[in-house]
């Protein structure tokens, strides 16, 4: 029996996702149906570039729709004020020190969040896969494309 692999995400990324698809299928959709409706009007379908175009594009907002709806009913919704301790976990916000002694804050979200600029990196990208687990005080190397990084951790926090 196969298994259902959950999506862990924060409660305002789920209410992303849910935006995000109320926009395909409310307006992006109908908007596409109608650019469809307006390129067959102009007759042989064979050589209509607007038709193709528009067809394509009917077939990403489809294929979008499908991801998102399969992220939905999969999500696993995690609230980081309920969870406590010393470890990392997923929806912990970590404050690290880098090699030259920076503070640097991240908080260990779901894929679809990330946002390094907001500091938001992914449970699954290098840093936040060598934080996992971790505690406090413990020295974390990470190989990344811009070379290896070492960072101490400093606190974490459930916010």
């Amino acid at each position: 029996m196969a298994t259902i692999e959950k999506v862990p995400m924060l409660a305002e990324g789920y209410a992303a996702l849910q935006r995000q698809l109320k926009q395909l299928k409310e307006v992006e959709r109908p908007e596409n149906v109608e650019a469809i409706e307006e390129a067959r009007a102009h007759g042989d379908l064979s050589e209509n570039a607007e038709y193709h175009a528009a067809k394509e594009r009917q077939g990403q907002i489809e294929a979008q729709i499908a991801e998102i709806e399969d992220k939905l009913a999969r999500a696993h919704v995690i609230d980081p004020t309920t969870l406590s301790g010393d470890r990392v976990v997923f929806g912990a916000t970590v404050d690290l020190l880098d090699e030259d002694d920076r503070k640097i804050t991240y908080q260990i979200v779901g894929e679809t969040e990330a946002d390094a600029k907001r500091g938001r990196i992914s449970y699954n990208s290098p840093l936040g896969r060598a934080l996992i687990g971790r505690r406090v005080d413990e020295e974390v190397e990470v190989v990344t494309p811009s070379g290896d990084r070492s960072y101490v951790i400093e606190r974490v926090r459930f916010i």
